[in-house]
This record gives C-alpha cells, sequence and structure tokens, in this order.
C-alpha cells in the first residue's frame, strides 16, 4: 500500500546488535514452500483453513503479466507444503490481493482485491477501484463487485461473515472524503455503504478486519486520523453509527494496521505499528487491550531489536489462552527479517521464532493456528528463490506443542442452522456437543464433519469425541460457539 510507511522497507535488511531472546519453548519450525514467481510473489495475508484440512491464501504480485509484477493469485497448500495455485488474477477480475480470505459454509471463500476490476467509474483510481469476489477450493471465481471510489477504494482488509449471514467490510480510501468506508455486501453481490470516515475525530484509512461481537455491533480500528492524528479504535453498529473509543496519542501507540481480537474475558487486544515507550515517532509499536467501553491498556512496547519492530497483523488468541502475533521487522537473526511472538494476557512476551531471510523476510501476515495445534503463515519476502533479489515469499510452520482442537464454521448460527466442524483425524467420531446438548452429525471425511445447532443448545463450547483404534479423545473448539435467535 502506498500509504502504509512499513512497505517502505519490505527490502531493508540490517544487522542489529541488542538484547538477548528470551529462552524458547520446545518447537519445530518448518519451510512449507518458497514462491519462485510463476507460483505467485509477496504473499501479504494470513492464511485460512479450509473444510478440507488444507490452507488457502493469497499472493499480492505475480501469476498473471497482465499487471507489471503479476496481478497476484490464490493458493491452496497443503500442510506437508504442496502448493497448488487455483485462481490468478488478470486485472479485469481484480488485482493485488491483499487481504486473506474467508470461507463460507458452503465452502466457498469470500475476498477482496485492493485494485483491479471494472469500477474506476470516475477516474480516481489509479488501477481501478478494487472488487470482491468468491471463488471455490477449485478455483472457479466470481466477481460479486467493481468499487467506484464514491463507495470505497482499497478495500485492503479480510471480510468478516455478520450474524445475519451478510458480510462487512472496509475499504481504506474512497468515499466523499477519500479516508475510507464501512459496507455490507450479500452472499449474491449486493453492496450498501453503511458509513464513509472523515478523516477527522473519527480516523481514516481503515486497513484491519473487523470484528462482530454478541451485541451485533463491530470493532475495529483506523490506521490514522483521529484527535490526535495517529489512528482510532472504534465501534460501529450494523447500521452505520460509529462511536470513536480511542484516538491514539503516540506514547501509548501509533498507526494501529491491524484489527482486533476479543480475548475469553471479553476485552479486545491489538498492536500498533508505531509508537509506545521508546518514542513517539519511533517505529517499533506496541501490543494493547482495550475494554469494550474504551479504556486502552499498553501491555507491551517493542523495542526494535531482538523482540521485533513494527508489528501490523492482527493477534490470534490460541487455545492455551495467550496470544501469538508477528512483527515485520527486528528480531534476533543475522538479518532484521521479523519475528512470530507469544505474549500473554498480561503482557509477557516471548520471541519464538527469528527469521534469518532463507526462512522468510518482512513478516506482514499474521499467525492462524491450524487444528493440529500448530500454527501457520506466510512471509511477504525472504527464503530461497532467486527469481526475486530478495526471495519472493515464503510459506511456514510453527509448532510449540500445543494439542488439536476442532473449529466450526460459521462460528453462531440460530437452532437448525447447518454447520462445518473442521479437525484432524475426525474419521472415529462417535459424538457432537453444542455446549453439553448432543446433536446430530455426519462425518464427510476426516477432516470434515456436518452437523447442526440442535434444539435446546446454548452459547458454549463444541466438544467432538472420537474413538480411534479403542482409544477414546474428546476435541474442544477453540472459540465459543454462540447460538442466535
Amino acid at each position: 500500500m502506498s500509504n502504509l510507511r512499513s512497505y517502505t522497507k519490505a527490502c531493508i535488511f540490517f544487522v542489529l546488535w541488542a538484547l538477548t531472546v528470551a529462552a524458547l519453548p520446545a518447537q519445530t519450525f518448518k519451510t512449507l514452500h518458497n514462491f519462485k514467481d510463476t507460483d505467485g510473489l509477496y504473499p501479504w495475508a494470513s492464511l485460512v483453513q479450509g473444510i478440507d484440512g488444507n490452507f488457502y491464501g493469497t499472493t499480492q504480485n505475480g501469476g498473471n503479466t497482465a499487471c507489471a509484477s503479476g496481478c497476484g493469485t490464490v493458493f491452496q497448500i497443503t500442510p506437508g507444503g504442496k502448493l497448488t495455485d487455483i485462481l490468478t488474477f488478470d486485472g479485469t477480475n481484480g488485482s493485488d490481493p491483499f487481504a486473506g480470505l474467508i470461507q463460507a459454509a458452503n465452502g466457498d471463500f469470500y475476498g477482496v482485491a485492493t485494485s483491479g476490476g471494472t469500477g474506476n467509474y470516475d477516474g480516481d483510481c489509479p488501477n481501478n477501484c478494487g472488487t470482491i469476489f468468491t471463488v471455490t477450493a477449485s478455483g472457479t471465481q466470481t466477481t460479486l463487485y467493481n468499487f467506484s471510489f464514491t463507495d470505497g477504494f482499497q478495500p485492503a482488509a479480510a471480510l468478516t461473515l455478520g450474524a445475519d449471514g451478510n458480510y462487512y467490510g472496509t475499504t481504506a480510501g474512497g468515499g466523499a472524503a477519500n479516508a475510507g468506508t464501512f459496507f455490507v455486501i450479500t452472499p449474491s453481490g449486493t453492496l450498501t455503504t453503511l458509513y464513509t470516515f472523515t478523516g477527522w475525530n473519527d480516523g481514516s484509512s481503515p486497513y484491519g478486519s473487523l470484528i462482530q461481537t454478541l451485541d451485533g455491533n463491530f470493532y475495529g480500528t483506523t490506521w490514522n486520523g483521529g484527535a490526535n492524528g495517529f489512528g482510532t479504535v472504534f465501534t460501529i453498529t450494523a447500521n452505520g453509527t460509529i462511536t470513536t473509543l480511542h484516538a491514539f496519542d503516540g506514547a501509548d501507540g501509533s498507526y494501529p494496521f491491524a484489527g482486533l481480537v476479543q480475548g475469553n474475558g471479553g476485552d479486545f487486544y491489538g498492536v500498533t505499528e508505531e509508537g509506545g515507550a521508546y518514542g513517539v515517532y519511533q517505529s517499533y509499536g506496541t501490543v494493547f487491550k482495550i475494554t469494550p467501553a474504551g479504556k486502552l491498556t499498553t501491555l507491551y512496547s517493542f523495542t526494535g531489536g531482538a523482540d521485533g519492530d513494527t508489528p501490523i497483523s492482527t493477534l490470534i488468541q490460541a487455545t492455551d489462552g495467550n496470544f501469538y502475533g508477528t512483527t515485520s521487522y527486528g528480531g534476533g537473526a543475522h538479518y532484521s527479517c521479523g519475528t512470530a511472538f507469544k505474549i500473554t494476557p498480561s503482557g509477557t512476551l516471548t520471541t519464538l521464532h527469528s527469521f534469518d531471510l532463507t526462512d522468510g523476510c518482512s513478516v506482514y501476515a499474521g499467525l492462524i493456528q491450524s487444528t493440529d495445534g500448530g500454527f501457520y503463515g506466510t512471509t511477504f519476502s525472504g527464503g530461497t528463490s532467486k527469481a526475486c533479489r530478495y526471495g519472493c515469499g515464503t510459506v511456514y510452520s510453527l509448532s510449540v506443542g500445543l494439542g488439536p482442537f476442532v473449529e466450526t464454521v460459521p462460528t453462531s448460527g440460530n437452532v437448525g442452522a447447518a454447520v462445518r466442524i473442521l479437525g484432524t483425524n475426525l474419521k472415529g467420531a462417535t459424538n457432537v456437543t453444542f455446549n453439553g446438548t448432543p446433536a446430530t452429525f455426519q462425518v464427510i471425511s476426516k477432516s470434515e464433519i456436518e452437523t447442526s445447532v440442535p434444539p435446546g443448545a446454548t452459547a458454549g463450547p463444541v466438544r467432538v469425541t472420537t474413538t480411534v483404534k479403542g482409544i477414546k479423545n474428546t476435541l474442544k473448539s477453540n472459540t465459543r460457539f454462540q447460538v442466535t435467535e
């Protein structure tokens, strides 16, 4: 993105001699794939695990040469590292897919392309204004919507599936003030602009994905703007009424590029690209906690050394209750290529891996936790390919010893709603419950179960009991399933 300060550092590597890295837990890091231009290059976004047990993601460039550096791709990669491009963008159907994908209950993926499409009606978008699309796991793509600047420009955040079955998202620019928009789009492609950011107290450039809470409201961040010009945290209703919860002042962080994650206790956690205890304009960044009412606590200020520098990816809360994330730069390796880290809810940070260029660099994407318990991610550059000066990017896995679990798609629904359960080794499933209420189910494959929300179910974890070779095991969902009315 042209106005992202971190982007200018994409190929800057320098030696840092600072701080010792905290003692690491037992772990295994593995590079699964090195991009080489022909199969895509520069993956920016986080991966998503599909119902088939494979992972899906996007590369910002590579593929079709209709664009100068290639228009980008959608790829599938197995847990073992076999990568297949399932879609190559050509500009007319979008280009530069900057954000990650989201999978619907029917197995299709929804995503956004930051530019391209056919919607440059008023000439304000240099390479057209971006698109919203769907793609099947086999690569059949449908363009749902072409942005036209007045309704938004540069959709840069992954979509959020709302409790009403529609998809909600933001654009980083466009609208009346060219400060971004908040929109809803139906699964069939009808888009409604719900709010246009002004660039002042309400902020501008909302790059991070939104998160919806039980009350139906959405929470998110703007990268800049606000009362102090350093970005905001906001909440917005499904009909577009916005409330600014916090305006960053630099000392408590600045430029929150990533979205928020809601912790088990109800508070939200996030990162800022710059700011913190080591200087308002230093590009080190912070980890923060904020209550739904807007009380913000800085949990950690990065030093720019071995602990990392410039976190721009959304945190995740793993099954152990801790949060996991990445920094774009810094780390204890020879090159300042970024880190993967763990941080407790109270703010104790441990560096899990420092990237050294050969295994990846410029770690813009966040981690995801697979149902096998391990973490998977991408790096924007680095790796062993010679097709790009500093490598074309990688896909990697990182295990820290966490056990398997199950995941539901979607994570909420009313009684009778169809639900898919993702996991590993599910063929021996003998029982499925929603917060203790038994449900009927059908095992589709070792990675998928089809079920529905049973009568009498209440909000809580979904559990799957399996019996393999006489050994019984119960797998718990990584998040509470919310039963809606």
